[in-house]
């Protein structure tokens, strides 16, 4: 274990009163690239060499599977292999702890299923539909977000009928409502329910609480400021106040409320601006010090943050100098921006400053990253979109798993009616209505109901057998789980019975073999699952087929991030959201246009428009030594030139740290306007328009889904179309006359 005077070794004085703070709560307020992960990790390290803390005492949290990885490593290395019976983990995990062991408290399994957001979702459409809602008046994706918000506040379905004040309230009430009873039934929590129902076994049952107050006598939570309500009070649970049989917990909070960006996940900055008045006692630090970025680049964060309100005053300073100036560059239109951008890269590759690798494109929308791939693409400069099609979200992939997570858990009616008729077996949506009736007279559970099939009333023949041989299947693999066979030989064994491989191996479309490849993959991860060293094990865990779902569930977005600082070599592009947390040498921030960004639904609302300003901040401190910022005069909206003023943000900026490359920085000159309404941007919509003759059956390829089979005709002439089936993109719905379509 590292001494404690080599722990503060190298600490800056801010940094050192945050390490070795003793007593009451403590508000660590880090700006951008201020060193809050070496703070947090020299404190629990100093906490169990200077103070004696053992490190089951000690409980972490961060927001991403990675952050908790890091740090978990980083504590490691400076007091040893002791570090692995910390809980070091993002919220969702930690809850998914304490209920596999307390679960039985709140009437669940402790094997209960882990929704995810697409499960929770088949759900709400599964309720709205028992309730005979009207799916275009009453769009499921709409509930699943009020139910969430509810859920993130710590209403349950009573108290959210309660509050009620119009009639489609009480409608999401009465959805909300029965989604919850369908969860319980099947065994299941979604990802809110973690937090909100560790909360409940914390309030309601004191000898559960005691178990964790007594347990962690440090609670230490990284980017406080993106907590919600819900994760608000889980803390405060498990810290405990005065007054209590047991002292408070020591309570570490790390934050930036100027990094507060995730108002639309529950998110709410009142938890750090207000940290003071909820913990009367606490202490505030202030970590100022930059060691990421040039001044040149601080001063202009530093001038666009000043702009909000109410807001912990600080400003970011570093000693390595001013650097670069920035680069600002007004583009005629998003295709000039994209190809400024994409030169540029070259020249800086060119004169050895910097590589395409360490290069990053900030965007405020997805879809504003089409026009770089395609000017990418032409340019033969390699790239990666971070948030594309996921691993874990490829339909093959989430079949498989499907199947694993109704072998762990046989109540779990989403997965099991996701995977029933995959591959075909000539059991559909009517069938499974008769089902679900059955169950719901019968009072029990859709697995149980497809058991007695054969008593279903109006149940095809044919569809009750087909249901017959499936339980049988499912029955024979679930011996496998019962037995506590390894994961990897039980979705080796899925594979194989479903005939999931079958299907796909026999297939003679070539987007087939990837999937063949994605399902291997997952064999793979469920291997690297089994063969984890036994250290890394927890104290409570064992290798276990819900232990590898576990893992899968919990995978966070963020986490999909190319590792290492060159990136593969490849530029990496990505919404500003996704860029949190992140650092690149040489970042380009693009879109900055007023309606782009900030946002146009933000352009009217005080609160939202500064949430978009700590997003512009976070944008500006991802670089280190070059930052270029990038505005077009007009972007293509339905084929036709919009025009948009600068971003405000671009004002805030001091002239005397960003050098424009062009001259018309601040206006449309009338040379420019005049030639763009006369030459119209290029159409979005395809190469031609003259409408190609497709056939059922033929193979053809398109410019953005690649490789495709048309399985669908419909319509003629103007209104032809055609239904293709794009491999890991799914089927598209095509209007030929516009589709950029070429036969094979």
């Amino acid at each position: 274990m590292m001494s404690t005077e080599n722990l503060l070794f190298e600490l800056n004085p801010a940094q050192k009163v945050a390490v070795t703070h003793t007593g009451g709560a403590l508000l660590v307020v880090a700006g951008a690239g201020s060193g809050k992960t070496r703070v947090l990790t020299r404190r629990i390290a100093y906490l169990m060499s200077a103070r004696k803390v053992a490190p089951y005492q000690i409980l972490a949290i961060t927001f991403t599977n990675k952050a908790a990885g890091e740090m978990k490593a980083r504590v490691g290395e400076l007091v040893g292999p002791i570090a692995q019976s910390m809980w070091v983990s993002t919220f969702h995990s930690a809850c998914v702890r304490i209920l596999r062991q307390e679960a039985m408290r709140l009437g669940y399994s402790n094997s209960f299923s882990i929704y995810d957001s697409a499960d929770s979702l088949r759900l709400v459409t599964v309720v709205a539909k028992e309730l005979n809602l009207d799916s275009k008046r009453y769009p499921a994706r709409q509930f699943q977000a009020m139910i969430s918000n509810a859920k993130n506040e710590l209403m349950g379905p009573q108290d959210y009928i309660n509050a009620s004040s119009n009639h489609f309230e009480q409608v999401v009430g009465d959805v909300y409502s029965l989604y919850q009873q369908r969860l319980t039934r099947a065994n299941a929590m979604d990802f809110d329910d973690l937090i909100l129902k560790s909360v409940e076994l914390l309030q309601r049952f004191p000898e559960a609480k005691a178990r964790y107050r007594s347990r962690f006598s440090h609670v230490l939570v990284d980017e406080y400021q993106d907590t919600n309500h819900a994760q608000y009070v889980l803390v405060k649970e498990l810290v405990g106040t005065i007054g209590e049989v047991l002292p408070p917990a020591e309570l570490c909070v790390v934050g930036d409320a100027d990094q507060s960006i995730y108002g639309f996940r529950g998110a709410t900055i009142r938890n750090i601006l207000q940290f003071e008045l909820d913990y009367p006692n606490a202490t505030t630090v202030l970590l100022e010090q930059n060691y990421r970025s040039t001044q040149n680049i601080l001063s202009a964060a530093n001038a666009v943050i000043t702009k909000n309100e109410g807001r912990k005053e600080k400003n970011l300073w570093t000693d390595s100098g001013s650097g670069a100036l920035l680069t600002g560059y007004v583009a005629e239109n998003e295709h000039d921006e994209a190809r400024f951008i994409a030169e540029e890269i070259g020249a800086l590759a060119r004169a050895g400053k910097t590589e395409p690798g360490e290069t990053a494109i900030f965007y405020r929308t997805n879809a504003q990253s089409r026009v770089f791939e395609e000017v990418f693409m032409r340019s033969a400069l390699p790239y990666k979109v971070v948030g594309g099609v996921r691993f874990y979200e490829r339909r093959e992939v989430r079949d498989l798993l499907a199947y694993l997570r109704v072998l762990a858990n046989l109540e779990d009616e989403i997965s099991l009616r996701r995977i029933i008729n995959v591959p075909k077996r000539g059991i559909g949506d009517t069938s499974l209505d008769c089902v679900d009736l059955f169950a719901r007279e019968q009072g029990i559970s859709f697995w149980a109901a497809l058991l007695r099939a054969s008593e279903v009333a109006g149940l095809a023949n044919r569809a009750a057998v087909a249901i017959a041989e499936f339980t049988s299947m499912m029955s024979a693999l679930y011996v496998l789980v019962e037995a506590k066979t390894r994961p990897s030989l039980i979705v080796e064994a899925a594979l194989e019975q479903s005939g999931l491989l079958k299907e796909l191996a026999d297939s003679s479309d070539p987007q087939d073999e990837v999937r063949v490849e994605n399902l291997k993959e997952l064999v793979a991860v469920s291997m690297e699952y089994e063969e984890r060293d036994f250290e890394e094990l927890l104290e409570d865990e064992e290798i276990s087929l819900a232990g590898f779902l576990e893992k899968v569930s919990l995978v966070a977005d963020a986490d999909q991030i190319p590792d290492g600082e060159n990136h593969g070599g490849v530029v990496t592009m990505m919404t500003l959201h996704t860029a949190k947390g992140l650092e690149f040498p040489t970042v380009f921030l693009t879109g900055m246009e007023d309606g782009i960004f900030p946002h146009s639904r933000t352009l009217g609302e005080k609160e939202e428009l500064e949430e978009e300003r700590r997003l512009a901040y976070v944008g500006l401190t991802r670089a280190r030594k070059h930052l270029y910022i990038s505005r077009a005069q007009y972007r293509s909206t339905w084929g036709a030139p919009n025009y948009n003023p600068p971003s405000r943000f671009l004002d805030e900026i001091p002239e005397e740290v960003i050098q424009w490359r062009n001259e018309s920085s601040t206006s449309v000159s009338p040379s420019l306007l005049k030639r763009s309404r006369t030459t119209p941007p290029p159409r979005a919509t395809g190469k031609k328009i003259t409408t190609i003759n497709l056939n059922v059956g033929e193979r053809v390829s398109h410019d953005t889904f690649g490789l495709g089979t048309v399985i669908a005709i419909a319509g003629d002439g103007d209104k032809a179309e055609a239904t293709i089936e794009f491999g890991e993109y799914g089927q598209k719905r095509l209007l030929l006359r516009y589709a950029p379509v070429e036969k094979l």
